[in-house]
């Protein structure tokens, strides 16, 4: 994640690491099923084994919207037990878990197959659509020189440059940070995500 977060800061396109968005994928749903990676090079139909010897089918995506979907291949569909989708969240730099059901319930979402023939899941039917930022209320908030930092009932963070909304907000934090001497890494040396720093931020204003 530390890697795929500097291509980002080199202005590398989520799109351009598609392979090391699905790797970072397939390692993770290794460690949460306390499995391995299937032990064939190319493994078709599936890409981890669990703990338990599900087949597990990985997606990994960092689309942020609703829009869009997951492609399978059907011909390999009857060798996997299990479907996991997951999301690598480019503004919170964190690993968010979309689907992880039986293949059977996997499969009720899935269309008719689209014109390459491929089995799609649409990302608006796993993604739960979150309120309006402008209709949500604010906890806490914290004003430095031109900024404005603020945290809504949901946990997410907004900054505003004179009055106008950041977006993505982490790098305009991350300057926050530097200028008011605060460490944007954790005692372990991992950087925090958007949600943990503006929450340092807004806490470190309001006490000086």
């Amino acid at each position: 994640m530390s890697w795929f977060e500097r291509e980002l800061q080199w202005e590398v396109a989520p799109t351009e690491l598609r392979h090391l968005i699905g790797r970072i994928g397939e390692l993770y749903a290794a460690l949460i099923t306390n499995g391995q990676m299937a032990t064939e090079v190319n493994q078709k139909g599936y890409d981890v084994v669990s703990g338990d010897g599900e087949r597990i089918s990985v997606k990994t995506t960092a689309m942020m919207g609703s829009r869009g979907h997951i492609s399978f291949n059907p011909n390999t569909l009857e060798q996997v037990d299990r479907i996991i989708i997951l999301r690598v969240n480019t503004d919170e730099m964190q690993i968010e878990t979309l689907l992880n059901v039986p293949k059977d319930e996997a499969t009720r979402l899935m269309g008719s197959p689209n014109s390459q023939g491929k089995a799609v899941i649409s990302l608006s039917k796993i993604i739960r659509p979150e309120k309006n930022p402008s209709d949500m209320k604010e906890v806490k908030s914290a004003a430095y020189g031109k900024h404005l930092v603020r945290e809504l009932e949901n946990g997410s963070i907004e900054v505003y440059l004179d009055g106008a909304v950041v977006s993505p907000a982490k790098p305009e934090l991350r300057k926050l940070a530097s200028e008011l001497n605060i460490s944007i890494v954790n005692g372990s040396g991992n950087p925090f995500n958007t949600r943990q720093l503006g929450s340092i931020i807004i806490k470190t204003i309001r006490d000086l």
